[in-house]
């Protein structure tokens, strides 16, 4: 970190307080500070760069610095900078990307609701969970099943679907209502002797054991994501949405399908509910719906939610929920064109063509005496990392890891010891390469340490 008192770095660390950071530890270390990106790469304020094999947060699907975004913002900007969706207004850009939506959405759906992020989305999508079960006079229908390991999102509704202890530690969460059932991580939740069929199959009866022990009258929904993102990049076992979506169904369970990570391509279909065959009732999208240049969300809810809620809002005379920026006309343009460019280029397809040798040097790093195991789908995935001197200190390998690519000029994310792969759609094949010979080398330079 910089001492001098008018840096960006001692300015950041004498006035912000950042996510998923260890405020004490910021004070001492300061912040890496990024000044710009151009594709696949981003550099600092010492003119260092680094291959974002993150992607930012899981979401520049086109890469940095693409300059049809910023065209179409500056064109909106001019046009028409701010108006809201509130009270019978709209807006030319949100007409066009909640039609864009449901015309490209993997499973029908009816209505499209704006938000400014994936906990947003998921917060809305709980609320209207709630208020379509009072409209069906079933009030006591109100239990939320998510799983352990999942992500949904920090709100204090979606910080409680998030099934990570640190999301709840000191914030006096879950909230009452909550449920979380198994994660299908089959490395660390199998019994002895559990091949990966016979483990999804449990994974389903433990959901159903959950539901019989609540009431099914009781259980509203399950949230899930189709991979599991923040929870170390977790690839269901063959065979587990096959087993999981009929027990919803048996009891009338409504499946939310979290893509705010897997939408627009990133598990080699334009879904990850096609990729999985899901058939969920809601889905959330955000993150690279924009490629993260401007904030903006998405739920999209089928007829069988929106019909009641429609009714209740009619009865009530208001659907009493909003937020100032849903649908704001300079994000809405900004993911509108985003969108086009993920379909012109075949960024999809693109995915499916270079997948292969991702997920090949994926595995490869698995050669490493440190590395336990590599998980992913896609452009997604994720190596974690073991050793005997950090095992009662969760994370701190990880941690090692993270400083290692750094140096090398590599930016990852560790989730406790789980380092994780997430490149824009564009990466080339030698820019794969270069992404994996620089994590085998940090990985390297960490078990040299040791």
């Amino acid at each position: 970190m910089s001492h001098l008192p008018n840096s960006l770095e001692a300015r950041d660390v004498a006035y912000q307080l950042h996510a998923y950071t260890d405020a004490r530890r910021h004070e001492e270390t300061g912040p890496l500070v990024i000044e710009k990106g151009e594709g696949i790469y981003v550099e600092d304020n010492s003119g260092k760069r680094y291959i974002e094999a993150m992607a930012g947060l899981w979401s520049v699907a086109v890469g940095f610095g693409e300059k049809r975004l910023v065209e179409a913002a500056t064109r909106q900007m001019e046009k028409l900078p701010f108006y809201h969706t509130f009270s019978h207004k709209t807006h030319g850009p949100s007409v066009e990307l909640a039609e864009k939506l449901v015309s490209m959405a993997p499973v029908p759906m009816s209505k499209v609701y704006f938000t400014n992020s994936g906990s947003e989305a998921n917060d809305t999508a709980l609320k209207l969970i709630w208020y379509r079960s009072n409209a069906l006079g079933q009030p006591e229908r109100k239990k939320i099943i998510s799983r352990m390991r999942g992500y949904h999102g920090v709100t204090v509704a979606t910080a409680s679907l998030t099934g990570l202890p640190n999301n709840h530690r000191s914030f006096d969460l879950p909230l009452p209502r909550i449920l979380h059932t198994t994660s299908p991580h089959y490395r660390t939740m199998k019994k002895d002797g559990e091949d990966e069929a016979a483990f999804a199959k449990r994974c389903a009866q433990d959901l159903e054991d959950l539901i019989l022990a609540e009431g099914p009258e009781t259980i509203a929904a399950f949230f899930a994501e189709p991979v599991m993102g923040a929870g170390g990049v977790i690839v269901p076992p063959e065979g587990y949405w096959e087993a999981v979506q009929p027990v919803l169904k048996k009891y009338g369970i409504l499946f939310v399908a979290d893509e705010v990570i897997c939408g627009f391509g990133r598990t080699g279909e334009m879904f990850g509910t096609t990729t999985f065959n899901l058939e969920p009732d809601m889905i959330t999208l955000s993150k690279a719906i924009s490629s993260s240049y401007l904030p903006i969300s998405a739920l999209m809810v089928n007829e069988a939610v929106y019909g009641p809620v429609a009714d209740e809002s009619h009865k009530i005379g208001v659907w009493g929920h909003g937020y100032t920026a849903s649908g704001h006309p300079v994000a809405a343009a900004v993911a509108l064109e985003n969108i086009k460019i993920i379909e012109e280029r075949d960024l999809v397809g693109h995915v499916k063509a270079i997948s292969p040798l991702f997920q090949k040097r994926l595995k490869d790093l698995a050669a490493s005496p440190l590395v336990i195991e590599t998980r992913g789908i896609g452009l997604i995935g994720a190596a974690e990392l073991t050793h005997g001197a950090f095992l009662d200190k969760p994370g701190a390998l990880g941690a090692l890891a993270n400083g290692a690519f750094h140096a090398r000029g590599l930016i990852s994310r560790n989730m406790g010891d789980s380092m994780a792969f997430c490149p824009p759609l564009i990466i080339s094949e030698a820019q794969i390469n270069d992404l994996f010979d620089l994590a085998e080398a940090g990985i390297e330079d960490v078990s040299k340490g040791l």
